[in-house]
């Protein structure tokens, strides 16, 4: 096993590892969706985790994705994770379903947090297909709290949703939509209903496809700042009116000692990797925030998924794989 040292500001900070684990159990709990259970091969406590955390899967040396973990936080045995089929699939999401089955081994890295369930009294839940993964431990976590709490969760087919069975027990706290039962209205117009005004003490967790995404992005514009919480499955489309970043700008690693120069065509990730500077990442699409950097002088140009307004504005951290800078110098802690 390899301990990672990975400390996140602001996040939940684990102790990530990279480990060998074998498929446990692999169950299929919907139409294109199967459930692996990980554990590791010689029954060894896993990293602790809280809800919205994820795990990389490491298929083979180019082909890593990245999935949430769906399972019971306190089971420090296993790890439970939820992979759609995907008929886009870029290879990910066909080798699950192909060569993951019981008894295969794969390599794993995390768990990692950047969706983190921050403490309130009521919380609106909004999954939008295999987006519900990431939500079923924050519901544990709800009630566990004795928070009030409810979710909304739509889908193209009620034989697609997975996990419909596991959140049946929760009773009218849950609203399934499906779009064959021609349930699609009814998500809208309970989405709409649920966001009209803002909740008093009420956070937003949503996670789901773009489309939706953005409509609730668009409709939580009135809610007090830090009440909405999403989780993108791609990255979000850049802002054309934004400033533009410096064509080339200069990185200081610091821990490193080096003086680097980012050119047009390169991302700081790829800079610093070609110079031999210690960097760790994964997407290189800024989604899954593996490669996140503390900035320590200078002005980001943040273009990536993960951090939201306020953490942007902040600019004491920035995703390398895929954001720039707006200053001539930047001072990065590598």
């Amino acid at each position: 096993m390899t301990t990672l040292e990975q400390p996140t500001r602001a996040r939940p900070a684990y102790r990530e590892v990279e480990i060998e684990v074998q498929v446990r159990r692999r169950e299929t709990v919907s139409d294109g969706v199967v459930a692996l259970t990980l554990a590791a091969p010689d029954g060894v406590d896993l990293p602790e985790w809280a809800p919205g955390a994820h795990i990389d899967l490491l298929m083979t040396p180019s082909l890593v994705r990245q999935y949430s973990l769906c399972g019971d936080t306190a089971n420090r045995a296993e790890w439970r994770v939820g992979v759609l089929l995907d008929p886009d699939s870029r290879g990910g999401s066909q080798f699950v379903h192909d060569k993951l089955h019981e008894g295969a081994t794969v390599r794993v890295r995390g768990p990692r947090n950047h969706f983190p369930l921050v403490g309130s009294p009521r919380y609106l839940f909004i999954a939008g297909g295999i987006g519900v993964t990431p939500i079923l431990p924050m519901i544990a976590a709800a009630q566990a709290a004795g928070a009030d709490w409810r979710l909304l969760y739509g889908g193209r087919t009620r034989s697609s949703m997975a996990f419909v069975d596991e959140l049946r027990r929760h009773g009218d706290r849950v609203t399934v939509c499906a779009r064959d039962a021609g349930d699609g209205a009814s998500f809208r117009a309970n989405l709409t209903a649920a966001l009209a005004q803002p909740g008093p003490n009420t956070l937003v967790y949503c996670c789901g496809p773009e489309g939706l995404l953005t409509a609730v992005e668009q409709a939580c514009r009135t809610w007090p700042e830090d009440s909405l919480h999403v989780e993108r499955f791609a990255a979000k489309e850049l802002d054309p009116l934004a400033p533009d970043s410096l064509v080339t700008f200069e990185v200081e690693c610091q821990r490193s000692g080096l003086t680097l120069t980012v050119p047009q065509d390169k991302s700081v990730y790829q800079v610093c990797e070609e110079a031999g500077v210690d960097v760790l990442g994964s997407c290189m699409e800024g989604v899954c925030g593996t490669c996140e950097c503390d900035v320590l002088e200078g002005e980001p140009d943040h273009r990536d998924s993960v951090l939201n307004d306020a953490e942007k504005a902040r600019g004491d951290v920035m995703m390398i794989c895929v954001s720039r800078s707006r200053s001539e110098r930047l001072v990065l802690d590598l």
